[in-house]
């Protein structure tokens, strides 16, 4: 069980060598694609309750038609919809897209925020897509928790968390801050392949015995 700092630095750098043989997020394959804080943000937006294989194949069909804010307030919300089908909450995501921009040109002289509270107030962005976006397009500091960091760090013991934003808060207090950027991906990659929701392939998980979750 991973109860305090003595073992994390090991764990990290066995996760570092394990994930290699899978395949990245597909938001980091976007962002290192794109760039751009927009094409990250609009891309993080869309892979929320979406397949990645859907959410790859949707933003690059989407980027082709727009770059910017301005090109995506000249669009409808139905060319909008069109454009992003099948992705998961179409409807809802078009209209948050044409809200977001409206907002980005109004508010922000049409540049993404590099600052989680003010992305926050974005029509569709919550505390993992603020989070994401401000790691990934800004290189700031801050832990980007979503289901898979929330589940794995709470089966090794690392923190006891009720939720996501309970587990942000608790990783900000205890992870070592050289790997806040970094935890995301590493335990996005591990929770889809290895240590997953239902049936966790303990019997080969290269850190099973600093694991809380693997003791009888």
């Amino acid at each position: 069980m991973i109860a305090d700092n003595t073992y994390i630095d090991k764990v990290i750098k066995i996760l570092e060598k394990e994930v290699k043989k899978f395949e990245n997020p597909v938001v980091e394959n976007i962002t290192n694609k794109y760039k751009s804080p927009f094409h990250i943000l609009i891309s993080t937006l869309l892979s929320a309750r979406t397949k990645d294989e859907i959410t790859e194949k949707v933003s690059h069909k989407l980027f082709k038609n727009i770059n910017s804010p301005h090109d995506l307030i000249k669009m409808n919300e139905t060319e909008i919809e069109r454009l992003i089908y099948p992705i998961g909450f179409y409807k809802t995501k078009a209209r948050n897209l044409k809200k977001l921009a409206q907002i980005l040109i109004r508010d922000y002289k049409s540049k993404v925020p590099d600052d989680v509270n003010k992305l926050l107030k974005l029509p569709g962005v919550g505390r993992k897509t603020a989070n994401l976006v401000i790691i990934k397009a800004f290189n700031k500091y801050g832990i980007c928790v979503d289901t898979h960091v929330h589940r794995i760090v709470n089966r090794w013991g690392y923190v006891k968390t009720k939720n996501p934003i309970e587990t942000e808060m608790a990783l900000k207090e205890r992870l070592p801050k050289g790997y806040w950027k970094i935890i995301n991906r590493l335990l996005v990659i591990y929770g889809k392949n290895i240590c997953r929701p239902i049936k966790p392939k303990c019997n080969i998980c290269k850190i099973r015995e600093y694991c809380g979750y693997n003791i009888s």
